[in-house]
């Protein structure tokens, strides 16, 4: 996917939604290494396993002076349901509007499954640096063991 955002791209500063209802930006964390990892459904196996992992690592990605922030097309009250369900720590987004961060990063594409294409989120992790640049990214992810490897990755950062 070459619309993809590249490792040196300065993240979009496009706002979302918190499950609370308030808006968040890339731009919130400026100073601060970012792990934005974008998943395509709350609720489904993959992303709940990925949600889980991040969260188990919470404390340690803060530890290293890393903010994390889950992002789906799900809406705020979905995501709300989804963490109380699950006991998740790692903050959540609703990118959902036309336009949204997704888009932009090129991460709201089109899949093919069973034969059926539609537009569908892939789940890729972007680490931003301090000065909002993209320092890692990781396409395609496979949801065993990224958490892991995201932390460490951040915290050589």
């Amino acid at each position: 996917m070459s619309n993809f955002a590249k490792v040196g791209d300065m993240i979009p500063d496009i706002a979302m939604t918190t499950p609370e209802g308030g808006t968040v930006k890339p731009s919130d964390f400026t100073g601060q290494k970012l792990v934005l990892f974008f998943y395509p459904k709350d609720d489904t196996p993959g992303c709940t396993t990925e949600n889980k992992d991040f969260s188990t690592l919470a404390a340690a990605f803060a530890a290293a002076g890393v903010a994390l922030l889950g992002i789906s097309k799900d809406t705020p009250q979905k995501h709300a349901k989804f963490i109380a369900k699950h006991a998740l720590t790692a903050p959540l987004a609703s990118d959902a509007v036309e336009g949204g961060l997704s888009d932009a990063l090129g991460v709201w594409a089109e899949k093919v499954n069973y034969g059926r294409t539609y537009m569908g989120m892939v789940r890729t992790t972007y680490l931003i640096a301090p000065d909002g640049r993209i320092a890692q990214l990781w396409p395609k992810v496979k949801v065993k063991d990224h958490a892991a490897a995201v932390l460490a990755a951040a915290q050589a950062l």
